[in-house]
């Protein structure tokens, strides 16, 4: 189905950040456009704000299960007490409907593109594709040599790329930690990513105890360790750096390495934020993630929206350390850049994807409209979310989901709690 969209504002990208320009377009074999197309569904935006949808650059989509089931502990006891015990017990299949779960609640909040690291073959890119999202999909690694302990989980990567690889479903390689994974390991995976032409992710300086017995077994920080190894540069995506010190940050620089900050985790967990401020000085891509509901216990990247900015306006009691056009910008193109999709995704413009979402600018929390791209950032909620488009496809219209039968979702979920979590 080709549209026609018009009467709407669209958030489009400025030299200083964003504008909002009142403009017709059409969607065209799921690529935007400017240029007339003959038969296309007319869409009335009427009071509405078309913007690029929101991109989750790291999430572990099927903890939903896990939602405010491993709260008000410490890291350590939420990793390997809380969260790892009920992976083990998880079956496979129960993935599947977990993670439907976590993409009904992103769609109904604004995000269409989202980055994981999952635990469970084939089930988060086989929901996200019934799911119609946008998904950078890596089977969680771990182990000391990727071809001999850690191979299993390698092969399942390789698997799930090769049988589900397409416009809107590409894989990532994703050792899970320096603590998980070798450096024997870290150096194979880099490797291996230069050879099948894929980005790759981690978990990289979350916590005191992570960076401290990193400094006690090799001498150097998990970034040193990282650059020592070959494994910085443009195609690395690492989630949370909290606790950077020594000349962290001037490494991140020079490697061109992307940096997803996760605040409400981060904070939820004890375990501090990201230097984002001295971060944005150095010019070092900045995107922004949930992480899992069973650290954030939401999907909500609204929310981490004005988290990030609050948080960091409030630590470096500068009400300018964090303004809505960099978190608007983090949410979208900075996220864009890091997938290696500038000008496809997080932004509007000729032959972009059709990612969009449609905000209701008469609703309560965003009225009066006297500052629309400062009301994302600190007035949305997610419930202003209309309408989601994703890859020129209606996934939610009316605040309908179209691809999510919801109501199936939650029985099965609340089988699964029941079953292994009671």
């Amino acid at each position: 189905m080709d549209y026609k969209v018009i009467n709407a504002k669209l958030l489009l990208s400025a030299e200083e950040g964003f504008q909002i320009e009142q403009k017709d377009f059409w969607v065209k074999d799921g690529k935007i456009t400017f240029s007339e197309t003959d038969g296309a569904e007319v869409v009335d935006a009427k009071d509405k704000l078309v913007m690029p949808g929101l991109i989750n650059m790291h999430t572990h989509a099927y903890m939903t299960v896990m939602r405010n089931y491993a709260d008000d502990v410490d890291f350590g006891e939420w990793l390997f007490q809380r969260v790892m015990p009920v992976e083990d017990r998880l079956p496979k299949e129960g993935a599947y409907w977990t993670s439907l779960l976590a993409f009904s609640e992103m769609i109904k909040t604004g995000t269409t593109s989202f980055v994981d690291m999952h635990m469970f073959h084939r089930q988060s890119p086989q929901a996200a594709k019934d799911a119609g999202m946008r998904g950078f999909i890596g089977r969680g690694l771990v182990g000391e040599d990727l071809y001999s302990d850690g191979f299993g989980r390698f092969q399942e990567a390789l698997e799930e790329k090769r049988e589900y690889e397409s416009s809107t479903l590409k894989f990532i390689l994703s050792p899970h930690a320096i603590y998980s994974c070798s450096t024997q390991m870290l150096e194979q995976v880099s490797k291996e990513a230069e050879r099948q032409g894929m980005l790759k992710q981690i978990h990289l300086s979350e916590s005191d105890t992570e960076v401290n017995d990193c400094l006690n077994k090799h001498g150097k920080t998990p970034v040193k360790l990282l650059e020592d190894i070959g494994f910085l540069d443009e195609k690395t995506i690492l989630a949370h750096c909290v606790k950077m010190c020594y000349n962290d940050l001037d490494i991140l620089q020079a490697s061109g390495a992307h940096v997803v900050t996760n605040p409400a985790s981060n904070a939820k967990l004890g375990n501090g934020f990201a230097p984002i401020s001295e971060m944005r000085e150095k010019g070092i891509n900045i995107c922004i993630g949930t992480d899992g509901t069973a650290s954030n216990n939401t999907l909500n990247m609204f929310r981490e929206m004005g988290l990030l900015s609050l948080i960091h306006k409030g630590i470096k009691g500068d009400s300018t350390a964090a303004p809505a056009r960099f978190v608007v910008k983090a949410a979208t193109e900075n996220a864009a850049k890091a997938l290696h999709m500038e000008n496809q995704l997080g932004v509007i413009r000729e032959g972009a994807c059709a990612d969009l979402i449609f905000v209701d600018l008469k609703a309560a929390s965003l009225f009066p409209n006297n500052n629309i791209l400062s009301s994302l950032c600190y007035s949305a909620n997610g419930s202003e979310v209309e309408s989601v488009m994703i890859d020129g496809r209606f996934v939610m219209r009316g605040r309908r989901l179209l691809t999510i039968d919801t109501e199936r979702v939650y029985y099965e979920v609340d089988k699964i709690v029941k079953e292994y979590l009671s």
